[in-house]
């Protein structure tokens, strides 16, 4: 049994509508709703999905070079 875990939103007292899910006609579902506390919704969304959004790009100006000087690897010494 695979799960999917969607956040929604109710806009009408007792009804929810879900849709884009993974799903066809005449699938059976198991459905299980659980209400979040008022702290879960209130706060901001996790950015796990794309962790380096809003991150500086990195810039190579010459990318055939080492990273790190030839002197400080130990694996040299």
């Amino acid at each position: 049994m695979n799960a999917y875990k969607l956040a929604a939103t109710l806009i009408e007292d007792g009804t929810l509508i879900l849709k884009g899910l993974p799903f066809h006609a005449w699938d059976t579902v198991e459905i299980i709703i659980l209400e979040q506390s008022k702290e879960q919704s209130a706060s901001p969304p996790r950015q796990t999905e794309y962790p380096l959004q809003g991150k500086q790009p990195y810039r190579y100006d010459d990318p055939f070079e080492p990273a790190v000087p030839a002197e400080d690897w130990e694996v040299l010494k």
